[in-house]
């Protein structure tokens, strides 16, 4: 579907089917991505995915500053698109190129500054990935600004399915944290190979120095705050590898995966429709107000269940899906469950901030976040291991990054006042939630019996409170507006 297509839809349409399939590609990638997960975590171990970890931080800070921000800038473009995605796609394939190249030169030396020398070669594969990315970002970004996520998922959940059918497959045969990487590189080039051939549009490069000089004045703020975003959420592996090593690492990674399950089933799906669907309403403050109030809702419904069960059950779940072995990983699971509900309700935060043109009060945002939450860290796993480190986060989070996004919505006209009424009642159902939780965890014996019954009794109580919001949906759905990314 081309920009012109989409207009002849009714708004609300385009927006409901485009969230309906990225949806339901991220819980696929996230039911998948946990699967192999626990079959993984019994062939590997925690060092394997430690050294991976190692490569993989390097490869997501590098493939969000590799496009210079231009990706989100063509899918938030008002004008027309073919003015500027030629000389957009010469600045990425050359940023990107330079990018990977210093990477490859250097992989020795980041590796062993991150605490695990042995994963060099790995960095390496992980530096080419960088390049696949670039090739593929204007065609990625093209199908996201037409909403076609149906594409988009088919795309994705195939690399998938290539990545994690690859790395079993290679850690069956003994290829230890190699399999990780060789199913991550090979699984991007199916993506993107898919990516391109499923583009409304494709574009060769070209170059005009007054849209160079216009894309990057646009796209390089938001590079800088996916940088800062990306190093935000990653700075604690490098604390965590630095201070504790390896094996620590591949624990605190699992503890954090399982985590951010409402993160990636949830912000991810969200934001490759609220960015362009806000992008409509920035100069409508009462709609976009409004809209970003009851998604708001909406998402933190589901999002503060699972945040409160992986809080209360983080022995019994860790102990049950992956082993004895890991067991380790439940004292961060905690503290990071409670995390990642809050980073939920922060990106969506950004979505609309990001939306509204103000990318520079994320980034910001997020320099401050991180200036706080490095000390915290390396204070908190030094006193605690990993489960310091979880603790540090989640003081940071609710201490310094909560107040500064309410005060940037605060310049959109969103009060405070105005989030906390859309979070109360998400809230109120999760503290009946974890009550429930508790009362279970002392009364029932051995971990599956407490998953099975704790859980449905904490969600059949959580759904009780909550039932009102049933009517919020209800009338999101009826409104064209409201539903930007409110499901």
């Amino acid at each position: 579907m081309t920009d012109a297509e989409a207009a002849e839809e009714p708004f609300g349409t385009v927006v409901r089917r485009g969230l309906g399939w990225s949806f339901l590609s991220s819980v696929a990638t996230r039911a998948g991505t946990v699967l192999s997960g626990i079959v993984l975590a019994r062939l590997l171990s925690p060092e394997d995915y430690g050294q991976f970890t190692v490569a993989l931080v390097v490869l997501l800070i590098l493939a969000n500053i590799n496009d210079l921000g231009l990706e989100p800038t063509l899918v938030r473009w008002s004008g027309r698109i073919e003015e500027i995605a030629p000389t957009a796609t010469s600045i990425i394939l050359g940023a990107s190129f330079l990018i990977a190249g210093g990477t490859f030169l250097g992989a020795p030396a980041i590796a062993t500054a991150l605490g695990a020398g042995d994963a060099a070669g790995i960095v390496r594969l992980m530096a080419v990935s960088v390049l696949v990315n670039g090739l593929f970002a204007v065609p990625s970004a093209m199908l996201t600004r037409s909403f076609l996520q149906g594409r988009r998922a088919t795309a994705d959940l195939t690399g998938m399915v290539v990545t994690l059918g690859l790395s079993i497959v290679l850690a069956v045969l003994g290829f230890g944290a190699w399999s990780l990487a060789w199913g991550r590189f090979v699984g991007n080039i199916v993506n993107g190979v898919l990516l391109f051939v499923f583009a409304p549009a494709r574009f060769r490069p070209g170059w005009s120095r007054a849209v160079a000089r216009h894309v990057l004045s646009a796209g390089l703020p938001i590079a800088g705050t996916l940088l800062l975003a990306v190093g935000l959420m990653n700075v604690d592996y490098i604390v965590v590898g630095r201070m504790l090593g390896p094996e620590a690492l591949g624990l605190y990674l699992l503890a954090f995966n399982l985590s951010s399950w409402p993160v990636s089933i949830l912000s991810v799906a969200v934001a490759r429709v609220s960015v362009p669907a806000f992008a409509r309403l920035q100069h409508d403050p009462g709609a976009l107000r409004a809209a970003f109030c009851r998604s708001l809702t909406l998402i933190m419904a589901p999002t503060t269940l699972v945040g409160a069960l992986l809080a209360v059950y983080a022995l019994p779940a860790t102990r049950f899906v992956y082993g004895p072995g890991w067991a380790a990983a439940a004292g961060a699971l905690s503290f990071l469950a409670i995390l990642g509900g809050l980073r939920v309700a922060m990106q969506l935060a950004a979505d609309v901030l990001t939306a509204a043109g103000k990318a520079r009060l994320t980034l910001l945002i997020q320099g401050g976040w991180i200036l706080a939450l490095l000390p915290a860290l390396t204070v908190g796993a030094l006193h605690g291991g990993i489960r310091g480190a979880g603790v540090a986060h989640v003081l940071v989070a609710l201490g310094v990054a909560v107040p500064l996004h309410l005060a940037a919505l605060a310049t959109l006209g969103i009060r405070p006042l105005d989030v906390l009424r859309s979070a109360r009642r998400p809230a109120v159902a999760g503290v009946a939630a974890v009550a429930v939780a508790l009362g279970a965890h002392r009364l029932v014996d051995g971990d599956l019996a407490t998953l099975l019954v704790g859980g449905l009794a904490s969600t059949a109580t959580f759904g009780i409170v909550a039932w009102p919001l049933v009517r919020l949906l209800k009338v999101t759905r009826r409104q064209a507006v409201p539903t930007t990314s409110g499901v």
